[in-house]
């Protein structure tokens, strides 16, 4: 790594200069036009845009913000919604404990501050579901305080402009005191979102654009050829694959059974087929009694540290059947597989198809 032979601030609103002409347009931000103008973000978008970006892309989480926000426009909407049209509505966006975060959060914030999200890194970060990065993003882009925003793209973006070549996590620390060094104390919003569009459309994982990048001629990795290769990253373990069994009824009427998941654990709280445990060697374990038929397909899914293989059995639900804990009976004209976790819909969509 190098000193950069460019003040901080100088850079700054060199980049700043750049977002004024390339600022991506989301449905969660106040352009930097509008912004000088004296337009405001609004603290509940930008933090409902913040959660539901936790692990994923802009394009996958577009659609999901635009529902959010029509059907529950203010964060006391949110907080007066029904738990299970809130997981159902975020269904297909993975991690399901930030939906239920998302809802302590929203009662939270109406509860105790009025509907009024705190203005401040200390008071945001008090909130449920609100970690480091969140509160940082939120009090810089939403309130303008001038706080250090550090995730994927930045760190990227840091890691080339200094020529880091220490594998991530370890350097995450160093990264975020060099991207404090340049966070200024004019338009630390705008400057926060400047260095993440500039991480996502130019200085990219893969054939980073050089040729066009505002910081071409301080970027040490530049200089050095070194761009392609950073961030260094510590090496993965393989993950595992776990298995297990799936289970789908359906009554003569086409109403189907399902089973609310415990609120803690993977999927919690989200509504989904019986099944098995997911491990090495799971035994069956079918909701009742019944002449199950083995579908002879599998559903596959990848969650963020193991595979799952799923063995599919369907049968007709008993006219008299009982519900016991947990289960549900979900009418034919009630049911919409959107509302279901993607390894579920994946397992219905199999059903439909073999049952066509």
């Amino acid at each position: 790594m190098r000193d950069l032979s460019v003040h901080p601030e100088t850079l700054s609103q060199e980049l700043l200069a750049w977002y004024d002409v390339h600022a991506r347009q989301m449905p969660w931000r106040v352009g930097p036009g509008d912004r000088a103008t004296g337009v405001r973000p609004d603290p509940y978008r930008i933090w409902l845009s913040e959660v539901m970006l936790q692990q994923t892309t802009v394009a996958a989480v577009k659609d999901y913000f635009e529902r959010f926000t029509r059907r529950w426009p203010r964060v006391t909407d949110l907080a007066a919604a029904a738990d299970a049209d809130v997981m159902g509505e975020w269904a297909g966006l993975g991690y399901y404990a930030r939906a239920r975060n998302l809802l302590k959060c929203a009662r939270v914030v109406t509860a105790d501050h009025a509907g009024v999200f705190p203005d401040t890194y200390d008071g945001l970060i008090a909130l449920p579901g609100i970690g480091p990065y969140t509160a940082a993003a939120i009090s810089a882009i939403a309130f303008d305080r001038q706080e250090t925003v550090l995730d994927g793209n930045v760190e990227r973006v840091m890691a080339r402009l200094h020529d880091e070549h220490t594998p991530l996590p370890g350097i995450k620390p160093v990264l975020k005191d060099h991207a404090a060094q340049l966070t200024p104390e004019n338009r630390p919003g705008d400057y926060a979102q400047a260095v993440m569009d500039l991480g996502a459309t130019i200085c990219t994982p893969k054939s980073p654009a050089c040729g066009i990048c505002p910081w071409r001629a301080p970027c040490q990795a530049r200089v050095e050829g070194t761009a392609a290769e950073l961030p260094k990253k510590t090496p993965r373990k393989p993950k595992p694959t776990r298995l297990g069994y799936i289970y789908l009824a359906r009554s003569s009427e086409g109403d189907w059974l399902l089973e609310r998941r415990p609120d803690k654990g993977l999927l919690g709280g989200m509504l989904g087929w019986p099944g098995s445990d997911w491990n090495e060697s799971p035994q069956e374990a079918p909701p009742f009694a019944a002449n199950w038929r083995d579908l002879g397909a599998e559903v596959r899914h990848t969650f963020t540290h193991f595979h799952l293989i799923l063995q599919v059995r369907v049968t007709e639900l008993p006219l008299d059947f009982q519900l016991s804990a947990g289960q549900e009976i979900v009418k034919r004209h009630d049911f919409r597989p959107s509302d279901l976790p993607t390894v579920m819909r994946k397992a219905f969509d199999l059903v439909q198809a073999e049952m066509r």
